[in-house]
């Protein structure tokens, strides 16, 4: 873990929220990528998406660590700190299949 973060040290681990972006999916849009809060397990969508509802939820949560959830890719990020760093073996499994939008 990067210790340029003091955000890595609160990473729980989590169950994710939905399967796919929560919010799309209520919505009926589309996503690229998902995003995993590695606090709550909230699941949204990428900023190349077009609502960025992981982002989002960074602002009205102020839960600071995502994972790259699409599909699990082993990395995370701070939005705080504006830091990628490797969660190794701490990657999150998917619940099940994902839809695919793109």
């Amino acid at each position: 873990m990067d210790e340029a973060c003091p955000h890595v040290a609160g990473i729980r681990d989590v169950t994710p929220s939905a399967l796919g972006c929560e919010e799309c999916l209520k919505i009926g849009s589309i996503w690229l990528h998902l995003r995993l809060c590695r606090t709550c397990g909230h699941v949204g969508c990428c900023d190349d998406s077009p609502n960025r509802h992981a982002t989002a939820h960074f602002h009205a949560s102020g839960h600071p660590i995502i994972e790259g959830y699409d599909p699990p890719e082993g990395w995370g990020w701070c939005y705080v700190d504006e830091v990628v760093f490797d969660l190794g073996d701490r990657r999150t499994p998917q619940r099940g299949p994902i839809p695919r939008y793109y």
